[in-house]
């Protein structure tokens, strides 16, 4: 099998990915933002490949202005993911710091 036939393939099971993150609504807004992004990395990548075989005469990962313009699309989609997740997990932690110090008043109430 080339490499082109699995790289196809590939992409069925990350549209199944995106399907279930995005159908579960428990994934941060701008990971999943992110995570979208990466099949605009793909799309670039795609016909940035065909410009740099046709064009030059070799492979993506040869021609450095090309190949670097297409990755930025990856780092974009990376930073997203991680800044959502962080954010998640920022709120999380003040939303656990609230129902704790809640949790610590009703109890002294009682008391």
């Amino acid at each position: 099998m080339s490499k082109e036939n699995l790289f196809a393939i590939s992409l069925f099971p990350y549209l199944g990915f995106l399907w279930f993150i995005t159908r579960s609504g428990k994934t941060p807004r701008l990971a999943l933002i992110g995570f979208y992004v990466l099949l605009v990395f793909v799309a670039v990548t795609i016909p940035a490949g065909i410009y740099a075989e046709s064009h030059y005469g070799t492979s993506l990962a040869n021609v450095d202005w090309l190949h670097g313009s297409a990755e930025l699309f990856l780092t974009i989609s990376n930073v997203l993911v991680v800044l959502g997740f962080r954010q998640a997990i920022i709120n999380f932690q003040q939303k656990d710091k609230i129902d704790t110090s809640t949790a610590t008043r009703k109890s002294k109430v009682k008391s």
